[in-house]
């Protein structure tokens, strides 16, 4: 009885919990294609942090001191102001280096409407200080002369960084602003920042967090007064006239707060806090670096530089290198001779949420890589009555978070205590490139300002989005293609509209408006018409989908009429058309043939004109950067693979290509190590593990959670930069190749044979390209990259194929048999199969028990591996001559 007893109290325990927590517990998270991205404006320029306005426009500061406006009514960014502000720093030495300051905040007064009051927080040039002031506008063009200075933040300027510079007004009008520890962190091995040596105070954060007579590295509360003054509210860290203290601290013990948000229920104050720079902890010195999403629910101490995450660093020496004690979160004492406030301090305040640079045991969604903590808004549909775009009851009290880093949305579920409970991706798809500020608009919409990946400097992906929910009826999803964009007169097109979906499953109706020069010639409600274009000229076709509720979306397409596109084929004449066997030895043969220039063969056309080229490829490749490049085709082609993991992953937040940025540029990296056979493996394991000191003190995070084989692709891309760039020779029209092997290669790859013509085009029409590709594929090829299965269980990463049931196939598309003796699969337990041309009942074209079958088929064709049992692991397909 008092087991069952104890269970009931458990169970209902347990609902009371579930219960108290709906937020939208039991409701279902709705369709990711209910969200729209819209970009409201692309090509920014360093921006930092942005107010929506009632209208729909966007209020916003650039780092290097501009304010602009997103005008949602013309739909164009307006300049509305310049201040001038400090950037740099100026070292001991005198050296100058750009630091993180400049114009970092803009936010409207609460009382906007009636006031015209907007705050602004900047790095002065008059003065040593991080300045808020209040100015006055209507509309129109900022009036400097309007300025009252609020509140200066003494500085030092030898050494960057951290500046926060996040504002936010709560339901009383008190005005919260977070500035930064002002510290330089990277002389401390990613440990704590405490260098106490005589002159270093730059250099050691018990000047600034953890000093409670100084404003920085702190969250500020004060209530500004209608004659430019503020006043302090009640509840803030220290009561006004507590010696050796400021009031107006809210929160101390911070590094570099970053984006505020108030949860408009509670009051509770929610903040991203970037860490340290650290990969690994020490018993020397302390833990690993962490970065932390934050809250207070009343004013608190939050540890730095003494804690991180929610682990103490130990006292350190930089004169003796020695370490001393550890530090007591329940007593943390400052003894720098630059601490000029109290020593002993009050208790930490752990974080909600901590994380690494390598994956998280306890937050695995926050992946790893590069870190940068940036707060964002909690939902309550209660502040957007009405709204247009309200998010859906799903996200009632989560807290959406992202990184600056790593580009992901979080939606964090917290209990109504504001603790943390679990967290998952908001639109995976969707990756960020620099988010920066984040914040639900007055519409309902999401709105987030990208930075960018890079620092101090104008981004091209740096843009203003806004994210819209649609709780109805959802636009169809168009796609509309053509299968010739361009061709002679009378040119005869297919339109297709193959793709077009409607997430909703509405009756779809369609129309094609088909223009020249912006004057209707045809329109259609097929929805694949076939068009006749009768005159020369550049054409649109323009598909609208509209549903059977009156939604519609459209997409156009571009046509050429007057110029046909030149036929170009490259034949084999001797070899195999599918596979590469090193040392032997392809004939080949191109040929051209251009309705308005002629063709090779009857000379119109000379060999000089076509681009023939044939390359050996490492790697995956791209093709269509093969087919953009027409005169020589462009090798580097090979790291189409390595380029695209780089853009998923934070390698651009610290690196560029040429330049250098927080760390070295890419070719930088690449001289360093050019002729050293070693570095690949060295610089793969380095990338994994992550480490620091050889371009300095700047520390790269580890990748932990990437795989080997793609960190080892984005290196071999990086180590090719230092090759000088050859244009290849252009071969003849009719010749012979020999696929050797290729030296320091795994000769896993490709050879790519490519000719192309660009025809003279006509007054009419443009220049057109005609190409033709042949790719020879390693005769070796892993079962991943198969065609078709059916009985299959297959393991794309692993590349392994598991035989489930009898009658079990692999298909392999369009595969050239000529030369190939015998196939044999490699794998494990493999037991007998046929294989069959055309269809897994076709002719069988070998057949064995051994794991390998010789062939009896020449010629091009589907082939079909067929089990005749389960069982059975499949690895590779190997084809032999």
């Amino acid at each position: 009885m008092t087991n069952l007893k104890q269970t009931l109290i458990y169970f209902l325990g347990s609902v009371a919990v579930l219960c108290g927590n709906a937020r939208a517990q039991n409701i279902a998270k709705p369709d990711d294609n209910r969200f729209t991205k819209v970009i409201l404006q692309p090509k920014l320029e360093e921006p930092m942090q942005f107010q929506v306005l009632k209208d729909g426009s966007v209020l916003y500061v650039e780092r290097k001191g501009k304010i602009k406006l997103y005008n949602n009514a013309t739909r164009k960014m307006e300049l509305i102001g310049e201040i001038p502000v400090s950037t740099e720093y100026v070292s001991k030495t005198g050296e100058h280096s750009e630091g993180e300051d400049g114009l970092q905040g803009i936010i409207l007064d609460p009382e906007y409407e009636k006031n015209h009051w907007v705050y602004i927080y900047y790095s002065a040039t008059d003065a040593v200080v991080n300045r808020l002031s209040r100015f006055v506008w209507a509309g129109g063009k900022l009036n400097r002369a309007t300025e009252k200075k609020i509140l200066d933040v003494k500085v030092q300027r030898e050494e960057c960084c951290h500046v926060g510079g996040g504002m936010l007004f709560d339901k009383d009008r008190n005005l919260y602003l977070s500035t930064g520890d002002n510290t330089f962190s990277r002389s401390s091995d990613g440990f704590t920042p405490i260098d106490e040596q005589p002159g270093e105070a730059p250099r050691d954060a018990q000047k600034s967090s953890s000093n409670t007579n100084d404003l920085r590295g702190k969250i500020l509360r004060i209530h500004p007064e209608q004659d430019g003054s503020y006043t302090i509210p009640e509840g803030n860290l220290f009561a006004k006239g507590t010696a050796q203290t400021r009031p107006e601290i809210y929160t101390m013990g911070n590094r570099n707060p970053w984006r505020l948000t108030i949860d408009s229920k509670t009051g509770w104050l929610y903040w991203g806090e970037v860490g340290p720079d650290g990969s690994n902890g020490s018993e020397l010195r302390g833990p690993r670096s962490y970065d932390e999403f934050n809250v207070a629910k009343k004013a608190g101490n939050f540890g730095w530089p003494y804690f991180n995450g929610t682990e103490a660093y130990r006292y350190y020496d930089f004169a003796t290198k020695k370490s001393g004690e550890w530090w007591d979160p329940a007593k943390p004492v400052n003894n720098s001779p630059n601490n000029t406030g109290l020593k002993v301090l009050p208790p930490t305040v752990n974080p909600l949420i901590w994380y690494p640079y390598a994956a998280s045991d306890r937050f695995p969604e926050m992946g790893s890589g590069g870190r940068s903590a940036v707060g964002g808004p909690i939902f309550h549909a209660a502040d957007f009555k009405n709204a247009k775009y309200q998010f859906p009851a799903y996200y009632e009290g989560k807290w959406l978070i992202t990184d600056w880093v790593r580009g992901w949305i979080l939606a964090v579920t917290l209990d109504d205590n504001g603790n943390y409970t679990s967290m998952e991706r908001f639109l995976p798809d969707l990756t960020l490139r620099g988010p920066i500020d984040m914040k639900f608009g007055p519409d309902g919409s999401l709105y987030v300002l990208e930075y960018g990946n890079g620092y101090f400097k104008d981004n091209p992906e740096a843009e203003l989005i806004k994210i819209e929910y649609n709780g109805g009826n959802r636009k169809p999803a168009v796609q509309a293609s053509a299968d010739n964009t361009a061709g002679a007169v009378p040119f005869m097109v297919r339109l297709s509209s193959k793709g077009t979906t409607d997430a909703d499953g509405d009756r779809l109706s369609y129309k094609w408006n088909v223009t020249r020069n912006g004057i209707l010639v045809k329109i259609s409600t097929e929805a694949n018409p076939q068009i006749v274009l009768a005159k020369p000229g550049k054409y649109k076709a323009s598909l609208t989908v509209s549903d059977s509720k009156g939604a519609s979306n459209s997409k156009s397409i571009d046509l050429s009429a007057g110029n046909a596109v030149p036929n170009v084929k490259f034949l084999f004449t001797k070899g195999n058309s599918s596979f590469f066997f090193p040392g032997k030895t392809v004939a080949y043969k191109v040929t051209v043939n251009d309705k308005e220039d002629g063709s090779l063969a009857n000379k119109r056309i000379q060999p000089s004109q076509v681009s023939v080229s044939i390359n050996y490829l490492s790697e995956g490749f791209d093709m269509t950067a093969i087919a953009q490049k027409q005169n020589n085709f462009d090798a580097s082609a090979q790291f189409a693979t390595a380029k695209t993991l780089l853009k998923k992953s934070d390698c651009y937040a610290c690196h560029a290509v040429d330049a250098k940025s927080l760390g070295p540029s890419f070719t930088q990296v690449a001289i360093k190590y050019k002729g050293d056979k070693g570095a690949e493996d060295r610089l793969t394991k380095k990338v994994i593990a992550g480490g620091s000191g050889v371009w300095g003190d700047a520390m790269m995070p580890a990748h932990s959670s990437m795989p080997e084989a793609q960190v080892n692709a984005i290196v071999k891309y990086v180590l090719s930069l230092s090759e000088k760039k050859v244009a290849p020779k252009n071969l003849p029209v009719t010749g012979t190749y020999v696929t050797n092997e290729q030296p320091e290669q795994t000769n896993k790859g490709s050879f790519i044979f490519r000719a192309a013509y660009r025809d003279k085009g006509t007054k009419a029409a443009a220049q057109q390209t005609g190409e033709s590709i042949i790719v020879l594929l390693n005769p070796m090829v892993p079962v991943a990259n198969a065609d078709g299965f059916k009985g299959i269980e297959v393991d794309r990463a692993a590349s392994t194929a598991k035989i489930t049931t009898a009658q079990a196939y692999i298909q392999l598309k369009n595969i050239d048999l000529t030369g190939i003796k015998s196939i044999k699969l490699q794998g494990e337990n493999i037991n007998s199969f046929t294989i069959h041309s055309g269809s897994p009942a076709g002719k069988v074209i070998g057949e064995t028990s051994n794991g390998q079958a010789n062939i009896t088929a020449l010629g091009k064709q589907d082939i079909y591996f067929v089990f005749g049992a389960k069982g059975g692991l499949v690895k590779s397909i190997l084809f032999s001559d």
